[in-house]
Formats: C-alpha cells, sequence, structure tokens
C-alpha cells in the first residue's frame, strides 16, 4: 500500500484523519507488545529499567551462573574432600581432631549463608554480593596455596612418632585461609541459586516451567563441580603436590568471577529490598506491645495496608492477610484510624506481617530436615577414612585417590538429574497432575527415606569391613551402595528444598529463606562434630572408644547405627511436619477481597452487616 502523502491530500481531512487513527492503532499494538514482553515479577536490566524478556534472563543469562557455579563448587570440594587428610599428613593432627575441624569449618561455612543473605536482601542485591564475596574467597584460596607452598608455614616433616605439631601461628594462618574460603562460601551460595531464579518472570507460565528445570540443572552444576573437584583436582594433589592441588581450584576460582561478569548485561537484577530481619523483629515487637495494651483481633479490627499498587516494602508486591498465626495481626491493628502513623516500629502493614508468618511456617519443615545434613557431613569425614584404608586399585597400574571416592555420589547426581527432568517428571506429571510430577515436600520426603538405608548399608559395610579377615584387602567398591544412596537421598532432598525454600519465600526473603536452607548443612556438620565428640568422650577416647585414631581398632558401625537411629526418627517427624503443613498459598485471599467495607470519601462504611474491614492508608 502507498503510504506516500501528496500536496492535495493534505486538504483531505478524511485523509488526515485516517491517517492519524492509523497511527494510534499502531502506537497501541505496539506499546501492548513492549509491555507484554516487559517482566513484571520487578526485575531491572543492568541500566535500571524493566527488564524485557527478549533480551534478558532466562536461558540467556542463566548458563553464565551455572558455569560459574561448576568453578566455584569445583574450588570448594577440592578442598573439602582433602583436607582431613592433610591435617592429619601435613599438619599432623589426630583423625578425629581433622574430621572435627573439617566438619566445624563446613558448617561455619555454610550457616554463615545468613549473613549473605542479609547483606544481599537489604544492602548490595545478589550480584554484587557473590561478586565480593567471590573475591574474598578467592583471597582464601591464594592463601591456603601459600599454607601449602611454603615450608616454614607447615611442621617439619613427620619422621617417627610422636610427630612435631604444628605451631600457633601456622595453625593461625591456614585457618585464616580456610574461614577467608568459609566467609566467601557464605556469601555466595544464598545468592547464587536465587539470583538464578530471578533470571524467570514467575507471572508468565513458560519461564516458571523453565525455573524449576533450572534448579534441577543448578544441582547437576553443583555435581559436576564436586565431580571436577574430587576426580581431577585429586589427581593433580596426589600426583603434583598440595602446591598445584590448591593453586589450579584458586585459578578456576577466579575464573568464575570473570565469567559470571560477563554476562552482566543478560541479567535481570532484584533491587535490594532493605533488612526482613529489621522487619521481623518490628512485627514482634508491635504485635506484643499491642496485645499488652488489651489489642484483641476480631472481626471489628481494622488492619492496616497501603492502598498504592506497590506495598511499602521497596520492590515487593503486597501480600494477601492469612488466618495463620492471628497473634502477629495485633501488629496491623490500626486502633485509631485518625492517627495512622509510618513508623513500623508502632504500626506494620499487612504485608509486613505476612512476610514474617512466611518465613516462620517454613522453620518446622527447615528444623526437621537438619539431621540429613547429618549424613551428608559423612561424605567428606569417615566415609573417606574408610576409602583411605581399603584397596582401590582400579586394574594394575592405577590407584582410585582416596578423595576421589565421592565420584559415586557425583555421579549418581549427574545421571540422575537428566533422568528425573526428562522421564520420571512426565510421567508422575500424567498420573499426579502436577506440574512437576510430585511436590517438593514430597520429593524432600523421598530423600530423607533413602537416608535411612544409606546410613543402615554403611553400618553393615562397617561391620563386614571391619570383622574380615583382611580389611586392607577388601575393594573400594563396597562402598559403592553407601555413597550411591546418599547421593540418590541428596538429588532428591536438596532440589526439593531448593524448589521449596523459594516459591514459599515472599519477594523480599528470597535470599534469607536459601540461606536458611543451606544454614541446616552447617548446622548438620556441627552436629556431626558433636556426635563424634559426645561418642568419643562416652566410650573411652581416641584410644579405646568407637572412633579411634586407627579405624580397624575402631566400631565405626555403632557410630553409623546412631546415624541411622536419629535419620529414621527425624523421618516420622517431618512426616508429620509436612502434612500439617499449610504453604503461604492455602486458603489464600487478598486483602481487598476479605475486606467488607469500602472507603469512601475517607469514612469506613458498613457493607453487608458485617464489620471486619481493612484500611486503605493513603
Amino acid at each position: 500500500m502507498d503510504r506516500s502523502i501528496h500536496v492535495d491530500d493534505l486538504h483531505d481531512k478524511s485523509y488526515v484523519h485516517q491517517l492519524s487513527f492509523d497511527g494510534f492503532m499502531d502506537l497501541i499494538k505496539n506499546e501492548k507488545k513492549v509491555t507484554k514482553s516487559l517482566v513484571s515479577n520487578g526485575g531491572v536490566d543492568y541500566k535500571g529499567n524493566v527488564a524485557d524478556k527478549q533480551t534478558t534472563g532466562g536461558w540467556k543469562a542463566s548458563p553464565f551462573i551455572i558455569v560459574n557455579e561448576v568453578a566455584e563448587r569445583l574450588a570448594f570440594f577440592a578442598v573439602a574432600v582433602s583436607m582431613v587428610t592433610y591435617l592429619v599428613s601435613e599438619m599432623h593432627q589426630s583423625l578425629p581432631d581433622a574430621a572435627t575441624h573439617v566438619n566445624d569449618w563446613i558448617g561455619a561455612a555454610y550457616v554463615l549463608t545468613l549473613l549473605g543473605a542479609f547483606l544481599a536482601d537489604a544492602y548490595f542485591g545478589r550480584f554484587l554480593t557473590i561478586i565480593i564475596f567471590s573475591s574474598i574467597y578467592l583471597v582464601g584460596m591464594i592463601l591456603l596455596t601459600l599454607s601449602a607452598s611454603i615450608d616454614s608455614l607447615r611442621p617439619p616433616q613427620c619422621t617417627k612418632k610422636p610427630c612435631p605439631p604444628s605451631t600457633n601461628s601456622q595453625i593461625s594462618f591456614l585457618y585464616g585461609a580456610l574461614y577467608l574460603i568459609a566467609l566467601g562460601t557464605g556469601g555466595i551460595k544464598p545468592c547464587v541459586s536465587t539470583f538464578g531464579a530471578d533470571q524467570f518472570d514467575e507471572s508468565d507460565k513458560k519461564e516458571s516451567e523453565k525455573k524449576y528445570a533450572f534448579f534441577n540443572w543448578f544441582f547437576f552444576a553443583i555435581n559436576m563441580g564436586a565431580l571436577l573437584g574430587i576426580t581431577l583436582m585429586v589427581y593433580v594433589q596426589q600426583e603434583k603436590g598440595w602446591t598445584w592441588g590448591f593453586g589450579v581450584p584458586t585459578i578456576v576460582m577466579f575464573a568464575s568471577i570473570v565469567v559470571l561478569i560477563v554476562g552482566f548485561n543478560k541479567y535481570r537484577y532484584q533491587k535490594p529490598m532493605g533488612s526482613a530481619f529489621t522487619r521481623f523483629i518490628q512485627v514482634i515487637v508491635v504485635s506484643i506491645r499491642n496485645h499488652f495494651r488489651g489489642v484483641v483481633v476480631r472481626n471489628e479490627s481494622v488492619l492496616y495496608e497501603m492502598k498504592t499498587k506497590e506495598s511499602d516494602i521497596f520492590g515487593a508486591r503486597k501480600l494477601p492477610h492469612t488466618k495463620q498465626y492471628r497473634f502477629l495481626d495485633k501488629a496491623a491493628v490500626v486502633t485509631d484510624p485518625e492517627t495512622i502513623t509510618n513508623n513500623k516500629w508502632k504500626l506494620c502493614t499487612v504485608t509486613q506481617v505476612e512476610e514474617f508468618k512466611s518465613f516462620i511456617r517454613i522453620l518446622p519443615v527447615w528444623g526437621s530436615t537438619i539431621a540429613l545434613s547429618i549424613s551428608f557431613a559423612q561424605l567428606s569425614t569417615f566415609f573417606l577414612t574408610q576409602a583411605n584404608i581399603m584397596d582401590r586399585k582400579l586394574g594394575p597400574h592405577f590407584t582410585i585417590p582416596a578423595g576421589s571416592v565421592p565420584i559415586f555420589t557425583a555421579l549418581n547426581g549427574l545421571l540422575l538429574v537428566p533422568t528425573y527432568e526428562r522421564l520420571i517428571v512426565p510421567y508422575l506429571r500424567t498420573k499426579t497432575g502436577h506440574q512437576r510430577g510430585i511436590t517438593s515436600l514430597q520429593r524432600i520426603g523421598v530423600g530423607l527415606f533413602v537416608s535411612i538405608f544409606a546410613l543402615m548399608s554403611a553400618a553393615l559395610i562397617e561391620r563386614m569391613r571391619r570383622s574380615h579377615s583382611n580389611p586392607k584387602g577388601l575393594s573400594i567398591f563396597w562402598l559403592f551402595p553407601q555413597f550411591f544412596l546418599v547421593g540418590t537421598a541428596e538429588v532428591f532432598s536438596y532440589v526439593g528444598q531448593l524448589e521449596f525454600f523459594y516459591d514459599e519465600a515472599t519477594d523480599g526473603t528470597r535470599s534469607i529463606s536459601s540461606a536458611l536452607f543451606l544454614s541446616e548443612i552447617g548446622i548438620g556438620s556441627w552436629l556431626s562434630s558433636a556426635i563424634v565428640k559426645i561418642v568419643e568422650s562416652a566410650t573411652g577416647g581416641v584410644e579405646e572408644g568407637w572412633i579411634r585414631n586407627n579405624l580397624n581398632n575402631s566400631k565405626l558401625d555403632y557410630f553409623y547405627w546412631i546415624l541411622t537411629g536419629i535419620n529414621g526418627v527425624n523421618f516420622l517427624v517431618y512426616l508429620i511436619v509436612a502434612w500439617r503443613y499449610k504453604g503461604r498459598n492455602y486458603g489464600r485471599g487478598s486483602v481487598r477481597d476479605e475486606s467488607n467495607l469500602i472507603e469512601l470519601d475517607g469514612q469506613f462504611k458498613k457493607e453487608n452487616d458485617t464489620r471486619e474491614f481493612h484500611s486503605m492508608a493513603s
């Protein structure tokens, strides 16, 4: 169609009208297309504009995050699986002490995720937090490499018993390096998976489905990094020495930072929303104060909420009122509509109260899955100690490094994740009708159930190994069942927890919720150390007890039976918790829908003969 304008046409008013109308309609159509391509979850691009789905996020951004996770996990596992051996052989510590110190270090790394999450949500945002703490992590790796390469930072080589102990300065330098790595891990871990999930808009059905696939592939990345760390890096340590063994992961850690930065223009960013912990404390303080003032939440109570589209929590969407934990509703009660205040230490919004409720709801699930992390702690301690004194020959010319034995667990994750995602989920979806085949709580439950048999297997195999006429002649492959079952438990529980803690979190608590989940790994490591100490002291110490320096004279299978019992009891507790759980979507209703009064000319009018209403703040 010829759209050229002639001079005569300018005098034709109908033409001008038609041209203007067509242009206006084209403008409307283009505006709708632009609006449809923009995210609705508050995500912005690197310029601070609302993120466009066509140019940011999704699988355009996720590969950078996944590769970053592979590299970081390689570095972490290269250190974690070798540290007991390093402490015993190089720093001359006893086996129980070395196992305890490694558990404490891993515990600190994961508990510090709460600090990283707080800083990400309150001040820096997830991307900048990852970059800052990755740099701290890198410094720790450099110092660890120096500890392994400079002779004065280690005690003299042990030529006869007793070995010369490490000096305080040597121990301090090594622990300083390790805890910088722990601090770096604490800042990175709660942000990476959440930052990856931020790349998918929940309100877009297609992107929402891809988000759950991302969680599976993120776990795949963890196992890929672990696989490389416990095979390639451990082999380098064994063949080239500790300097190379720690130096190569240091280079890889630097590369992980570079990879993440390269994709900066592809990411969707969530702006910091202030301290969720401060908002939690405000809700507690105000609800308690109003309780002692005699405030009661009845139908006539007025619950305070903003009338604006967005909540008063910067960047967070409004949350509807729920009927759980009604005591906390007292924090949002308007006792005098004429004196509504913006001081959150005196009056909270419904959204702020519901944010705290959502956090409280997940605590029982969190507490009932900690025992699983006690089982995971054995992967880097006693499982490896068993492997170290068994026959690790693979043919006449190759011996499997003891630190590489967890490959059984990593391979399980690498094989089971794609199988689960491509085959099991579609099959279960046809049977249950659920988008993910089974719910995240059910998936966690499967992992907890499998963990019982993992520790039972470990106890039976250790009993057989200890009573064998030639324990050192037993093949390392006897340990395959316990490693495989722990890996299976991890595949189901870890991804299930990633999904659960992200989905049940609110806009302002995503990093904290992720950190809460990760902190249980740290608490599990600490509990494992505590149990080791209790068993050690209750059964006769390192010379006569169940856990001795010489594993062949120990009764490690008794220790495994204790963990089996703990897992069994914990599973029953979890079933009760999961059965009673009511998520933030349960029975949820709109704040406005539940209001039976409307605001008219600044005055509240009764409707439908009820007196319950919500005050919409100006």
